[in-house]
């Protein structure tokens, strides 16, 4: 009668070589791990899965006591190096196979049996494997079978994206099995993921993302009246696509052996050309309204905003934060990803030296989805970040992207129907934000015929015209106030009608806390306010000392423009505010063409603002230092027309002494907590409020914000009443208010 003990041996993927008196080896695919001990040693040439626990103890008499082979084997089992076998090996036992399945971590011998008694139903849509895909199962060991009572079924597709695959997910998630979805064609056939309802992703979290990734393709099919984006050729050979079925056929019979493997949740793209796999994860979206709860956002944004205290950690680089930039990096790196990541990519800026430090991070949603002429363009089409290293840009970057992809809309904002007026009392009137002009109104549409869409002027708001608005939190008066949906996110629905209202990014920010994101957003108001004040006025402002500032990456930085031939100086745009905001502007000294670029930057600390100037200067570097597009007007104008000598405001009035660092008068605070309350207090006594819309997406996590304070400047051409023509008489800038036909008439085009 066979034992009821289980067999007990060395994992069949291992090769056991003993040398006495040194250490037991033992040899795999992954390395050799040495084990030294003499009692190692004697029971090796026994652990070969021939004998139970009773035959061990039975032929190590003398050598070893009960409980010293217990305690032994216990080690050996918990490094994972021995194993129980339920049966003996035979000779018809497949002895690769079997080692294979050790290997994965599976007992050899039940792997086998549940892969012969498996059945794996295969849907091939549209013949894209054919006769070969059936032949790779045979090879595979996996049994295919219809719909009834299947462990796994396959999908095989040429396009993640088909509309039949929503019904298919509906159906596996009704029954409750697992399928996997692949694409066999092309350079880079894709395996997976594994769909296991309940457990992880559904299709409709992995189509959403991948959605992300087609906006191109989606503006070249609507731009030719296609009902679809056009699909790419099907690039593949025989023995590529037989790779990739082959590889698929593992997979599935990986699956119904009983491994299990959190890559199982991922897209593998394999390389046919380098022979490379690389895993991009599927998560779950939380918000999902197939597999998740789809009022998350709403009801988030819909709460209080609570603020909490988050002592600073880091006080250099771009600012103070709650988390280092390794943190953030580590935190939130897997956001970053081409196939179903956020960010499609952190690289280096082109078009610059080392030294500018500007990463990339994929197109910008607050520009690239309104057209393919935006998505071509330069200086706005894609997200970014500078610091003054490598990995303060990188981060940077990524929460850029991450911002303007968590202000984009996304169908789960909550939203009320309603005309201002009968919101009076809880609305805010959107002219107190967009702040045009009633001369800008009157003529839109010549002015918007030839400015770029960012320039956009809106038609005039109607009191009485029902549109969509949604809550955002007062900081100030601690409660809600309600805003046109259509400015406080990007691409909205194309508009029937007239377009009151367009998003811009001017406020939003995304951080390592809440408060964080909201301080960041508030600089942002802040600096493009004092820009504004400046650049329409062209108001003559004191230079920055930077002998004052003692920062030897200021010295280095001086050096490399030199190289470049160039030279640079920082302005003081301080305003009515009181909060540090600085311009850093630069030319060419070698060339009657100046190529002036500049950079903007605000922070309660000096320092950090004039590192934002600087650090932003050098991330707008690249658009100058190559000829800017023949179709980028504003730039190529810009640099082949504009000297200091014919814009005389952008350099240092020589009527005044330039700023000290000292001169700002600033303490440190040691909470962000207490830099928010500083910047409400701030804002009520000068008679504005503070509005906070939480926009963090729940399968991000990463807190992104837009912040708004009505009455403050953005720095685009925003000509209506107000501090623009005010607050430059009241700092002596100007005896009396620039005339309308007197502003700068050169927009901002950064």
């Amino acid at each position: 009668m066979d034992s009821l003990w289980p067999r007990i041996g060395f994992r069949r993927h291992l090769t056991t070589a003993v040398i006495p008196g040194e250490a037991t080896y033992l040899v795999s695919e992954q390395g050799v791990t040495a084990i030294e001990g003499d009692a190692v040693a004697a029971i090796a040439p026994l652990l070969d899965g021939s004998r139970d626990l009773p035959a061990l103890v039975r032929d190590t008499q003398g050598l070893l006591s009960p409980t010293e082979l217990g305690s032994l084997l216990g080690k050996l089992t918990q490094a994972n190096l021995v194993t129980g076998y339920a049966a003996p090996q035979t000779e018809s036992t497949d002895q690769d196979a079997s080692a294979y399945w050790e290997a994965a971590g599976l007992e050899a011998t039940l792997a086998g049996g549940a892969l012969t008694e498996g059945r794996v139903r295969l849907l091939d849509l549209g013949d894209v494997g054919g006769p070969t895909a059936r032949d790779a199962f045979f090879t595979a060991g996996v049994a295919l079978s219809g719909p009834g009572g299947c462990d796994l079924t396959v999908v095989l597709c040429d396009d993640y994206l088909l509309p039949q695959l929503r019904d298919i997910d509906e159906e596996q998630r009704r029954s409750g099995r697992p399928w996997l979805l692949a694409k066999p064609h092309g350079v880079e056939p894709w395996i997976g993921p594994v769909f296991q309802p309940g457990d992880g992703a559904c299709w409709s979290c992995m189509a959403y993302r991948l959605n992300h990734h087609r906006q191109p393709e989606q503006l070249v099919g609507q731009a030719l009246g296609m009902s679809s984006p056009p699909a790419p050729p099907r690039a593949t050979i025989a023995a590529s696509r037989s790779l990739a079925l082959q590889a698929i056929a593992v997979e599935a019979a990986k699956w119904v052996a009983g491994y299990r493997d959190k890559s199982q949740k991922a897209i593998r793209v394999l390389d046919t050309l380098q022979l490379a796999i690389r895993a991009h994860p599927v998560g779950q979206r939380p918000q999902c309204p197939e597999c998740g709860d789809p009022r998350l956002v709403g009801d988030r944004v819909q709460q209080p905003i609570t603020l909490t205290s988050r002592p600073k950690k880091t006080f250099s680089g771009n600012g103070h934060r709650a988390l280092t930039a390794e943190q953030v990096m580590e935190r939130y790196e897997h956001l970053v990803g081409r196939v179903t990541g956020v960010v499609s990519s952190l690289h280096r800026a082109p078009g610059g030296p080392d030294f500018l430090n500007a990463y990339h991070s994929g197109p910008n949603p607050a520009w690239t989805a309104r057209s393919l002429a935006a998505f071509r363009s330069g200086l706005r089409s894609q997200s970014g970040g500078k610091g003054v290293t490598a990995l303060d840009a990188k981060v940077g970057a990524l929460c850029e992207a991450v911002e303007r992809y968590s202000a984009t809309q996304h169908g789960d904002e909550p939203r009320i129907r309603a005309s201002l007026r009968e919101l009076a009392g809880e609305a805010i009137h959107p002219n107190e934000c967009q702040l045009y002009h009633e001369r800008q109104y009157t003529g839109r549409l010549q002015w918007n015929a030839v400015q770029p869409p960012f320039q956009y002027i809106c038609d005039p708001f109607d009191e009485k015209a029902a549109v969509d608005w949604t809550p955002v939190w007062s900081v100030t008066h601690g409660r809600h106030r309600m805003l046109p949906t259509g400015m406080l996110y990007f691409a909205p629905p194309p508009a029937k009608g007239p377009c009151f209202t367009v998003a811009d990014s001017n406020g939003n920010a995304a951080g390592s806390s809440l408060e964080d994101a909201i301080l960041q957003g508030f600089f942002e108001l802040v600096e493009r306010d004092s820009v504004a004040l400046w650049w329409y006025n062209r108001t003559a402002q004191p230079a920055v000392d930077l002998e004052s500032f003692p920062d030897p990456w200021i010295d280095t930085m001086r050096a490399e423009y030199s190289l470049l031939k160039r030279e640079f100086w920082v302005l003081d745009l301080t305003t009515d505010l009181g909060i540090p905001s600085m311009a850093a502007i630069s030319r060419r000294t070698d060339k009657p063409e100046e190529d002036i670029m500049f950079g903007f930057g605000c922070h309660f600390d000096p320092d950090i603002a004039l590192r934002r100037a600087l650090t932003e200067m050098n991330q707008l570097l690249p658009a100058v230092l190559e000829a800017p597009a023949e179709d980028d007007y504003a730039l190529l104008d810009w640099c082949t027309r504009r000297t200091l000598a014919n814009q005389p405001y952008l350099g240092p009035d020589p009527k005044v002494p330039a700023k000290r660092r000292t001169e700002y008068g600033y303490t440190l605070r040691p909470d962000l907590l207490d830099d928010v309350r500083a910047a409400e207090q701030l804002v009520r006594a000068h008679g504005m409020e503070l509005l906070v819309l939480d926009q963090t997406r729940p399968d991000l996590g990463l807190p992104a914000v837009k912040v708004l304070v009505p009455g403050l400047r953005h720095f685009w051409t925003r000509f209506g009443p107000g501090r623009l023509y005010d607050v430059p008489v009241r700092l002596g800038r100007r005896t009396t208010p620039i005339p309308y036909e007197e502003l700068n008439p050169i927009p901002l085009f950064v």
